[in-house]
């Protein structure tokens, strides 16, 4: 699709891009589309994202971040539109699961950063509330034509033997991503930047570090390295049952996610697929018999 028209339209209307000239160089982005000009890097919200995206909340975590050293200088943002201007990180190597397996130490580099995020002291508007957010979700989902994985609720409510742990064991929230997709790491190879931070807000630590396990395929080394760099040593069996609860926790929470990706019409990826395979996954951690042993390890 031709889009050019449409974004030299927006470039106008940003005072950072007066006078700008040079080549808009696409970059990708799964529910967004971002951009290249020059120095600094345009993002365009995806269809439907209003519905379930704080932009306010995505602006005050985007600019903590850049303040805390792990996320590029905000430029511009509009959180009525959600247009975003940040500064361009030349010289990185956008992360996948396969650069994460390759390229040494960088599981370690993300234990740092998040380590520095969560110390930071930010505070974000947003409180992510795990079992809330299903909640919403669901909710959405009614509304639209699309139908739930078999056996969805059945899973829920099975579910609930987490929430009620984390209940009986709450610890302090900290500022998080949320949602670290390996495309939001940005590796220099002495230091790893996170950048899209559209459902940051106020979270478990560990829920940071679980997720990100899942969405980069971390081998049980891996996940030891990202720990021990985290924590500055071994976790205690509590930290690390969270972190394994959670990402069991994620899936359950991503599957609607990608449903509603699909009911939106979004053609970035196989959502159905996406959705399915989440699902399943989130199912088979559950039914792991060392499931239940980090469970009981939280408290």
């Amino acid at each position: 699709m031709d889009d050019s028209a449409e974004v030299r339209e927006i470039i106008g209307s940003i005072p950072a891009f007066s006078g700008y000239l040079d080549p808009v160089e696409r970059l990708g982005g799964l529910t967004n589309r971002v951009y290249r000009l020059g120095d600094l890097c345009l993002r365009l919200p995806g269809k439907g994202t209003d519905a379930y995206i704080d932009r306010a909340n995505e602006a005050v975590a985007a600019e903590a971040a850049a303040q805390a050293g792990i996320s590029p200088e905000v430029i511009f943002a509009d959180a009525q539109t959600g247009v975003m201007v940040t500064r361009f990180i030349a010289d990185v190597v956008t992360m996948t699961p396969e650069n994460f397996a390759m390229r040494r130490g960088a599981a370690a580099r993300v234990g740092v950063a998040f380590a520095r995020l969560h110390s930071s002291g930010a505070v974000f508007p947003f409180r992510f509330e795990l079992f809330a957010m299903i909640d919403d979700y669901l909710a959405l989902l009614a509304t639209k034509d699309v139908a739930l994985p078999d056996g969805y609720h059945a899973v829920v409510a099975e579910a609930g033997a987490v929430r009620a742990a984390l209940a009986r064991a709450p610890v302090a929230l900290v500022p998080c991503h949320c949602d670290p997709l390996c495309e939001n790491f940005l590796d220099t190879g002495e230091k790893m930047w996170i950048v899209d931070w559209e459902y940051s807000g106020m979270n478990d630590p560990m829920w940071d570090l679980g997720d990100f396990s899942v969405e980069a395929g971390l081998s049980a080394a891996q996940e030891d390295e990202l720990m021990r760099a985290y924590f500055g040593g071994v976790p205690t069996a509590a930290d690390h049952g969270r972190m394994v609860v959670y990402k069991a926790m994620c899936d359950l929470l991503w599957t609607l996610w990608g449903l509603i990706q699909l009911a939106d019409g979004n053609t970035a990826d196989d959502f159905r697929a996406y959705a399915e395979g989440r699902f399943a996954r989130c199912k088979a951690l559950m039914a792991d018999p060392l499931f239940a042993v980090h469970l009981a390890a939280i408290g």
